[in-house]
C-alpha cells in the first residue's frame, strides 16, 4: 500500500467517524475533508471543485426544484386527501397511504411526498381515533421504498447511474429501476400494511394520550385588568375539562409554583395547561387568557380565525385600539407544526430566533417523541422532530412556513387549483422524459429544460426558487465525488475489491452481493444515503468487474441497499420526520426497519439475478 493510499483511507476513516458522530453538518464535514485532500495533494487543485459540475450534482438539485413546482400546483394534496378516508379498516388504509406515498416518490423527492401525506395521515388519524404512530412509519418507509422506482426517485439511483456512465460509458435511463424497484416497493408495502404496523410497540395510556392528539404543555398569562385577578385557580378547572385540558397549577411574578386549586390569581402570574393543540386556542378564547412573548410582555388572546392585518410594528403602534378590536384580536391562530432537519428552527429557541419580532408568532409549545417538556419554552432548544405549537397573525401563512422550514400537522390547507396549470406541470415533465429516453438530449439536459420553463411561468416563484433546493446535500455531493475519484484513481477502490474477491473466491459471486449490499444498508442507517453510495458504489462495480461478472447487478444492488435505511431515525430524513409526530423512540424503528430490510434483500436479490444475469 503506498503512502498515498495510506493517507487516503486515513482521510476516508476520518470523514466516516465524523459523521457517524453527527456533531458537524454533513456539508461541512464533506467541505472539510476536500481540503485536507486537497492539502495532502490527493485531489489536484483545478480539480477540487469539479463535483459541483458533475451531473449527479445538477440532476439532485433540479429535481427538488422540479418536485416543488408539482407541490406548488395543489393537485397532489387535494388528490392524497380525497384516497384517504379515516373509516377504511388500518390494514386498507396504510396500503392507500403508502401506494400514494410511493408512487409520488418515484417522481418527486420522498421527503417532499411525505410533508404532502403526513398531515393528511395525522388528521386521519385523529378522526378515527387511533394514534398517528400506527400509520406514521409505514407511510414514512413506503415514501423510502417509492424512491428506488426510477432514476430520480432518491439521490443513490443518480450516483449509480453517473458512475456506470462514467465506468462503463452509458447511464442508466429513467425506468431501468423500476422492474426490481417495483417489485422491492410492492412487498415492502404489503409487509407494513398487513404486519409491520403491529410491530411497533403499542404504549401505556399515558403515551397514547401522548400520541392521539399531540399533547402540549402551555403557559398563559393572566392580564393586569383580566377578571380572573383576585380569583382562585380552581375557578379555572371547568373551563379546563370543558375543553379536554389538563389544569396543572400557576407560577407567579416570582417564579413559584403552586398547584392548590385555592391559590390566589394575580396580575402577570402564568396559567399552566395541557392537552391537545386544537383546543388550546378554545381555551384561550373562552377564559380571557393571554399568550406569552419572547420578552414575557402580554398579548392578546388568540382566536383561532385567520384575518390579515398589519405587520407588527403597525400593531405595537396602535396600541389601546386594537385592544378593543376584536378584529385585531382574530388575527392570531395557532398552529401545530412539525421541525425538519432543514428548518432555521434547529437548535435554536424561541429567544434566540427572535420569532416575535421577525415573524410575528410566538412560540407557545413544544412535545418531542413522548418527552412532554416542561419549564420556560422561550430558552428551549428546538430539535428535529419536535412538534411545535406556534402562534400569531397568519401563523400559517405560507412565507412564515416556508422561511421556517416546517411542516403543518394540525391543519391541512387545500388552495384552489387551476386545472391548465397542472396540466401543463405535468405535460412539461413528460416532455423531458420522452427527450431522454429517446435519446435526443441527455436527462441532465431536459430536466434543466424542464425547470427553466417551471420558472418563466411561475410555477415555481422566484424566491422559492433556491430555497427549494438542498444545499447541505448538494455541497456534500459536490465534495465527496472528487475524494471519490481520488481514491478510485490512487487505486483505493481496487484494493478493497481485490482483498473481497479474494475472500469470497470460494464462494458464488451471489456470497458477494450479499455482503456488499448488507454493508451498504448498514453505512445508510447510520450515514447520508449520498455518502454511503459514493463510497459503496465505485467498490461495488470494481468487485464486480474483478469477479468477472455483470457490474449491473452489484451497482443496482447497491443502489437498492443504499436507499434502505430503516433501522435508526437518523438514516433518512424521513424517519426524522415522523419521529415527534409518531411519539417514536430510537429503538421503534428497528422493529419494523429490520424484518423490512431482510424483505428488500430477499426480494431484491433474485430480480436482480433476473433482470441483470451474472
Amino acid at each position: 500500500m503506498s503512502t498515498q493510499q495510506l493517507l487516503l483511507f486515513g482521510l476516508f476513516g476520518l470523514i466516516l467517524l465524523t459523521l457517524l458522530w453527527g456533531r458537524i453538518r454533513h456539508d461541512l464535514v464533506a467541505a472539510g475533508g476536500l481540503l485536507i485532500a486537497v492539502a495532502l495533494g490527493l485531489v489536484p487543485q483545478d480539480q477540487a471543485f469539479s463535483g459541483f459540475s458533475n451531473p449527479a450534482v445538477v440532476v439532485v438539485a433540479l429535481v427538488l426544484v422540479a418536485s416543488a413546482a408539482f407541490e406548488n400546483t395543489g393537485a397532489l394534496g387535494l388528490l392524497a386527501s380525497r384516497l384517504v378516508k379515516e373509516e377504511r379498516p388500518l390494514y386498507m388504509h396504510i396500503a392507500l397511504t403508502g401506494g400514494v406515498g410511493a408512487t409520488l416518490s418515484a417522481v418527486i423527492n420522498n421527503v417532499a411526498a411525505l410533508a404532502i401525506l403526513m398531515p393528511i395521515d395525522i388528521q386521519a388519524a385523529r378522526r378515527a381515533g387511533r394514534p398517528p404512530s400506527l400509520t406514521l412509519m409505514c407511510l414514512a418507509f413506503a415514501t423510502i421504498l417509492g424512491g428506488m422506482l426510477t432514476l430520480i426517485g432518491t439521490p443513490p439511483n443518480i450516483i449509480a447511474s453517473v458512475i456506470r456512465q462514467e465506468k462503463i460509458g452509458e447511464a442508466y435511463g429513467m425506468f431501468t429501476f423500476t422492474p426490481v424497484g417495483l417489485a422491492v416497493a410492492a412487498a415492502g408495502l404489503v409487509f407494513v400494511a398487513i404486519v409491520g404496523w403491529r410491530l411497533v410497540p403499542q404504549r401505556g395510556d399515558d403515551a397514547a394520550a401522548l400520541l392521539e392528539p399531540s399533547q402540549f404543555l402551555a403557559e398563559l398569562e393572566i392580564a393586569e385588568n383580566a377578571e380572573l385577578v383576585g380569583k382562585a385557580l380552581g375557578e379555572l378547572e371547568t373551563a379546563a375539562e370543558k375543553h379536554d385540558l389538563l389544569l396543572i397549577g400557576k407560577r407567579g411574578k416570582d417564579g413559584q409554583f403552586s398547584a392548590s386549586r385555592w391559590s390566589s390569581l394575580a396580575a402577570r402570574d402564568r396559567v399552566i395547561v395541557e392537552g391537545p393543540s386544537d383546543t388550546i386556542a378554545a381555551f384561550i378564547k373562552a377564559t380571557g387568557l393571554q399568550q406569552v412573548r419572547e420578552d414575557g410582555a402580554k398579548q392578546d388572546s388568540v382566536k383561532a380565525k385567520k384575518q390579515s392585518g398589519a405587520d407588527a410594528d403597525s400593531e405595537n403602534e396602535k396600541g389601546t385600539k386594537d385592544k378593543d378590536d376584536p378584529a385585531a384580536r382574530a388575527a392570531r391562530e395557532i398552529v401545530e407544526v412539525v421541525v425538519t432537519a432543514e428548518s432555521r428552527l434547529v437548535g435554536q429557541s424561541a429567544t434566540s430566533m427572535f420569532l416575535r419580532s421577525r415573524f410575528n408568532i410566538v412560540l407557545l409549545a413544544i412535545a418531542r417523541r413522548g418527552a412532554r417538556l416542561t419549564g420556560d419554552m422561550r430558552h428551549r432548544r428546538i430539535q428535529a422532530g419536535d412538534v411545535i405549537l406556534i402562534a400569531g397573525k397568519g401563523a400559517y401563512a405560507p412565507e412564515i412556513i416556508r422561511s421556517l422550514g416546517v411542516i403543518p400537522v394540525g391543519h391541512i390547507d387545500v388552495a384552489p387549483i387551476k386545472m391548465t396549470n397542472v396540466a401543463v406541470v405535468i405535460g412539461v415533465f413528460i416532455a423531458a422524459l420522452v427527450l431522454a429516453t429517446a435519446g435526443l438530449v441527455n436527462f441532465t439536459v431536459a430536466i434543466t429544460m424542464a425547470v427553466a420553463i417551471y420558472a418563466a411561468f411561475g410555477f415555481v416563484p422566484a424566491r422559492d426558487f433556491y430555497q427549494k433546493i438542498e444545499w447541505p446535500v448538494v455541497v456534500m455531493l459536490a465534495c465527496l465525488l472528487p475524494i471519490g475519484t481520488a481514491f478510485e484513481s490512487l487505486g483505493g477502490t481496487a484494493l478493497i475489491a481485490g482483498t473481497l474477491s479474494q475472500a469470497s473466491q470460494s464462494y458464488h459471486p451471489v456470497i458477494a452481493l450479499i455482503a456488499i449490499m448488507v454493508v451498504t444498508m448498514t453505512l445508510s442507517d447510520v450515514l447520508n444515503n449520498v455518502a454511503t453510495m459514493i463510497i459503496t458504489g465505485p467498490i461495488a462495480i470494481e468487485l464486480a468487474q474483478t469477479l468477472h461478472v455483470n457490474p449491473d447487478t452489484f451497482l443496482m444492488g447497491t443502489a437498492i441497499a443504499a436507499s434502505c435505511a430503516f433501522l435508526t431515525p437518523i438514516g433518512h430524513k424521513n424517519n426524522t420526520l415522523i419521529m415527534g409526530p409518531g411519539g417514536y423512540r430510537f429503538s421503534d424503528y428497528w422493529r419494523m426497519g429490520l424484518p423490512l430490510e431482510i424483505i428488500v434483500l430477499a426480494v431484491s436479490i433474485p430480480m436482480l439475478l433476473l433482470m441483470f444475469p451474472l
